[in-house]
């Protein structure tokens, strides 16, 4: 049975290769919703402009696809609410 806990595993994999953190960390990941052998994982970037937003996508598709050969991994992208950099990250990339 596939476990909230092993997707974020992979989540915490996908690095955003303009801040260098991965995207479970930066709180890109809004909700995952585990549907039989579906995953939902509703997401943002950093901002809608993201230029590697596809990159990371299909990554995410890839590492949480790689659990197990036969779930769907459905990334739902949304801008609302807009992303916003916590205080936490803001002390770790030293700004």
């Amino acid at each position: 049975m596939l476990k909230k806990e092993q997707i974020i595993e992979e989540l915490k994999k996908v690095v955003d290769p303009e801040l260098g953190l991965d995207v479970y960390t930066l709180g890109l990941i809004y909700e995952i919703k585990i549907k039989g052998k579906k995953v939902d994982i509703k997401m943002t970037l950093t901002s809608p402009m993201c230029p590697y937003g596809p990159q990371i996508i299909e990554e995410i598709k890839s590492r949480v696809g790689s659990i197990n050969k036969e779930i769907e991994v459905q990334p739902i992208l949304v801008f609302d609410p807009p992303w916003k950099i916590s205080d936490e990250i803001r002390s770790i990339l030293g700004i």
